[in-house]
């Protein structure tokens, strides 16, 4: 299947975009996760969102999943690892899955954290961020994992039925749901270090010699998620219509630009969504 528009982001911007696209009766697909977005839950207090009042971020996400629930929209909880133009369409990985859309949203949010030394440089180059993409490269190798999020986990569970030896190394305070085989290390990352291709991982207290080091994030720098983009430091460069340098692809909230607002943003998703749908209507016309 086709889209028209693809959504990516379920924060205020992403679900302001599917429920204007859906008014105008557009087949979407929205990729995010049911908790809207995770900056949104941890806000306890909202002041300046028009027509509410003293509410918690929890209370406010409650209220988009019940309108967004109301209107038929379902979210797709996938992690979408990298989006390419095809020139007439866009195809979107996420793991093992490819969709197709002819246009796209990206509400992304923001890039807050900082690279790993090394990161850049080897990326693509026995470094990667997605570990169903290219876990087949190292068959019967070593293989380590730097885990943000539980998503890692998953990863680092699938790996192992491929690699033969997989270390995770967990950034944040998880659940163990991993394979008794996989050596979880408690320790910091501080370097990826390499010849023409990365093969050490240097933590605070110790180094692996390894083949491949998957990188598990919240969310991964634009620029890296879809070849060509133009971006501006963390920001997707835009005009005021959210068009982006690539034709069919638009911008909304956080990646977009400051100020960092949930009615601004909300805002913007309208904006790229009758920006994406002007543009499919003169393809039709076109065609």
């Amino acid at each position: 299947m086709r889209y028209d528009i693809a959504i990516v982001g379920s924060g205020p911007a992403g679900l302001a975009a599917s429920i204007n696209a859906k008014i105008r009766n557009k087949n979407i697909i929205v990729f995010g996760n049911n908790n809207a977005s995770t900056k949104l839950t941890k806000a306890p207090s909202i002041d300046n969102y028009l027509g509410f009042e003293n509410l918690s971020g929890v209370e406010l996400k409650d209220k988009f999943m019940s309108h967004i629930k109301s209107m038929g929209i379902e979210i797709t909880e996938k992690r979408v690892n990298n989006i390419y133009s095809m020139g007439d369409y866009f195809t979107l990985i996420s793991g093992g899955d490819m969709y197709e859309a002819t246009t796209v949203v990206m509400a992304t949010g923001v890039e807050y954290g900082k690279m790993l030394k090394g990161e850049e440089e080897y990326l693509g180059k026995g470094v990667g961020y997605c570990a169903t993409c290219d876990g087949a490269l190292y068959r019967n190798k070593k293989v380590a994992i730097i885990g943000s999020n539980h998503e890692g986990e998953e990863d680092a569970n699938f790996l192992r039925e491929i690699a033969s030896e997989v270390y995770y190394i967990p950034t944040y305070k998880m659940i163990n749901k991993l394979d008794d085989e996989i050596k979880i290390i408690e320790d910091r990352p501080v370097e990826i270090k390499g010849d023409n291709l990365a093969n050490k991982l240097v933590l605070k207290n110790q180094e692996l010699e390894v083949d491949g080091i998957f990188i598990i994030k919240d969310s991964v720098s634009p620029k890296y998620m879809v070849p060509g983009l133009e971006v501006e430091g963390p920001h997707i460069k835009c005009d005021k219509d959210m068009k982006t340098s690539i034709a069919g692809l638009y911008v909304a909230g956080d990646c977009a630009g400051k100020p960092y607002q949930y009615l601004k943003s909300a805002g913007q998703g309208q904006i790229a969504v009758s920006s994406a749908i002007s543009y499919l209507d003169k393809k039709r016309i076109k065609n």
